[in-house]
């Protein structure tokens, strides 16, 4: 088909940036056989010291409309025999080059200092994209950990483009100290967003695989300030209001913690999170309802807990336990549900992977893990991606930041 979308990856591992530069652009631009109207980049922080030749020598064999890309601690991308490979700790480079008929494309870079206060209307936010809402645009967005202000920047984009996709994932480096890199449009960035809308025949299907359990049973937030659990309810899922007794978090939890197995108590030590359920009127939650947020610490004198998130009474939350088994079976599972709800769906055309610094071979004691049961359950398609500082992604229809998370994005036609 004439108007067919294609996505093209090439990955090289050449230690030399000139050669690696070379490989990816013949290999990608040979296997598109189109003109490409994207080029997506992930580079290696192996080659932080070069991040300024990139653009060049980029710019000296690509000529495509919009670019964007970044720097990781590891990259993902497609070998010469076909086969996703993930790349850690060493000199890697990723492009994806994408022929879109009858999609509109669009690059920017957002400075973190230029975003609209909290309280602006939507309209401030379309402004500093350009595009109408009614346009439903798809967004790719890669940001600095540090400037971009990224949590403002997704709030704002989800009260501006509501229902529209938004994934990604922070610059990373494999070890501290490496500046972030940031490319748009033949250019390096080293703070803010850099992003693409894509608009027209085209969707972004996602998968957020958390890689966590639940364990025990929902509790009721009964009372909470900012990010503290202060007292938890007992919840009856036939009965969203519940009115049960309250305890102190930390009371609930040690009695949480003493019914479990002693595998999972001593997983509980170091890898115990707190999910958030995100829909407040579903009965039965299972483990795709709920925000996985961290647990900071615990008051032992007030019994409270502290949570990477806000916290308001009326919320359920559920303790969860993470490694690599969970994070596995997690991933097996959303994988087999997109499966199925997209069998009478239009092949897709390719994937980007944002994956979290934690899991890879330090998670799971082996390579590849995550990028190859993916493309067991989706076959022949490119997959692309990088090892971020954190993810982007939706859950329950807003789109959050994350940890040891592993972010799909999948294209295809409408």
């Amino acid at each position: 088909m004439a108007n067919q979308i294609k996505w093209a990856n090439a990955l090289s591992t050449r230690p030399s940036l000139e050669a690696a530069v070379a490989e990816v652009v013949d290999r990608a631009q040979q296997s598109l056989q189109a003109p490409a109207q994207l080029g997506l980049v992930f580079i290696s922080s192996a080659y932080a010291s070069e991040y300024p030749r990139l653009m060049p020598l980029l710019q000296e064999r690509l000529q495509v409309q919009a670019l964007i890309g970044c720097g990781g601690g590891g990259i993902i991308g497609m070998n010469p025999q076909g086969e996703a490979l993930e790349v850690e700790g060493e000199p890697a480079l990723s492009l994806t080059l994408m022929h879109m008929p009858d999609v509109e494309v669009k690059a920017f870079h957002i400075p973190g200092e230029i975003l609209p206060d909290m309280d602006s209307p939507p309209n401030a936010w379309v402004e500093l994209i350009d595009i109408p809402p009614q346009d439903q645009p798809q967004f790719i967005l890669l940001s600095d950990p540090f400037s971009s202000k990224i949590n403002d920047l997704l709030a704002g984009l989800d009260f501006a483009y509501s229902g529209c996709v938004k994934v990604g994932g922070l610059a990373s480096a494999g070890s501290m100290g490496v500046p972030s890199g940031l490319f748009c449009n033949y250019q390096l960035y080293r703070e803010g967003t850099v992003g693409v809308a894509l608009t027209g025949n085209i969707v972004l299907e996602t998968i957020v695989a958390q890689g966590c359990r639940p364990i025990g049973s929902p509790y009721l937030i009964s009372k909470g300030e900012q990010n503290i659990l202060l007292e938890l309810a007992e919840h009856d899922s036939s009965d969203i209001s519940c009115s049960e007794p309250t305890r102190t978090p930390l009371e609930m939890l040690r009695d949480l913690i003493q019914s479990l197995s002693e595998t999972d108590r001593q997983l509980a030590q170091h890898s115990l999170f707190v999910g958030i359920a995100r829909n407040e009127f579903k009965q039965h939650l299972g483990p795709g309802d709920f925000l996985i947020r961290n647990l900071l610490g615990v008051d032992p004198r007030a019994g409270a807990i502290a949570i990477g998130d806000r916290v308001r009474p009326g919320q359920r939350i559920q303790f969860h336990l993470r490694d690599a088994d969970t994070s596995a079976e997690d991933l097996e599972l959303l994988l087999q549900g997109y499966q199925k709800d997209s069998s009478d769906a239009p092949a897709a055309a390719g994937a980007l992977m944002f994956s979290c610094l934690g899991r890879g071979e330090g998670l799971y004691g082996q390579p590849n893990f995550d990028s190859h049961l993916f493309r067991r359950y989706l076959k022949n398609i490119p997959l692309s991606g990088f090892f971020c500082n954190g993810e982007i992604g939706p859950v329950g229809g807003n789109t959050f930041l994350h940890g040891y998370t592993s972010v799909f994005g999948i294209c295809r036609q409408i």
